[in-house]
């Protein structure tokens, strides 16, 4: 029987099936740090306890946090807090690293219009998804629930930003779990190991900690692949002069990247916020390779 992992405690992990859920334990031959919440397992409920036989083939997976097979990352920024776009790319930047929609959210929309119009200017080229919220009021919620429909996804931003205030509207059935544990998450008192995952309306969402702090030299690409991660960037790649061309140090003139945000296609600041994750990884780059 195939079903969901959705929780972990200790060495148990509960299932969901089309039929029941079942709180499992792994086979001998699977070690339980090797099953992950988000995985599509196989169990067999002929056993006492019921035993997780088989994982699925996945189609990603995360250490930090713990979590196999998501679908969608919720990126939510808003006037207050100050937004870090830095933040937003790096997001940006692991969530195609890794298979993965990102999804930008503008919460407490009531503040300032100007950054709605700001955000989509800047990234309407870089995601398919862009959503403008007020958690308060609903405003925009029909919209996310929709982009979220048949997904399991994460939410992931700056503290303050309303990344709760979502997922409670969004889950009400689990609206008091969901801030129990964003509360104990907060106080880091279950920081990276605890992720479950918290199902309504075909949505499936993940309350966990750890996407905020995502560190670039965890980027499983190379320096001189970083430019295929820029969506932005790709569709004037054509255009340089070089194929290898990686819009660092080549010449405006050689450069059809340089050429676009001098022409105000690309965003001059996404820009210089790429060259600054460029030469990190090309850093780690020497040092691993010499």
């Amino acid at each position: 029987m195939t079903g969901l992992v959705y929780k972990k405690v200790a060495n148990n992990f509960w299932v969901k099936t089309l039929a029941q859920d079942f709180c499992c334990i792994a086979r001998g031959n699977l070690k339980a740090d090797g099953v992950f919440v988000g995985d599509s397992v196989e169990i067999d409920t002929s056993n006492n306890p019921v035993t997780i036989e088989k994982i699925n083939k996945r189609k990603n997976i995360f250490v930090r946090p713990p979590l196999a097979n998501l679908d969608a990352l919720v990126i939510v920024i808003a006037e207050v807090p100050a937004p870090d776009f830095m933040i937003v790319d790096k997001l940006i930047l692991f969530s195609l690293c890794y298979g993965v929609e990102p999804i930008i959210v503008v919460n407490k929309i009531d503040l300032n219009k100007g950054l709605c119009e700001k955000v989509k200017k800047v990234y309407e080229n870089v995601v398919e998804n862009i959503i403008f919220t007020n958690a308060k009021t609903g405003e925009g919620l029909d919209n996310l629930k929709q982009a979220l429909k048949g997904k399991l996804s994460a939410f992931a931003g700056q503290s303050a930003v309303g990344k709760s205030a979502l997922v409670n509207s969004i889950l009400k059935k689990h609206a008091s779990q969901v801030g129990e544990l964003s509360i104990k998450i907060e106080r880091g008192k279950n920081t990276t190991r605890h992720c479950e995952i918290f199902f309504e309306d075909d949505i499936y969402i993940t309350d966990t900690a750890g996407f905020t702090s995502l560190d670039e030299k965890l980027l499983p690409i190379a320096y001189y692949e970083l430019p295929y991660y820029y969506p932005d960037f790709v569709k004037v790649m054509e255009g340089c002069k070089y194929k290898s061309c990686v819009h660092f140090n080549e010449k405006q003139e050689e450069c059809a990247v340089k050429r676009a945000v001098l022409d105000g296609l690309i965003d001059k600041d996404r820009f210089l916020r790429y060259k600054e994750i460029y030469k990190i990884l090309n850093q780690k780059w020497v040092r691993t390779h010499g």
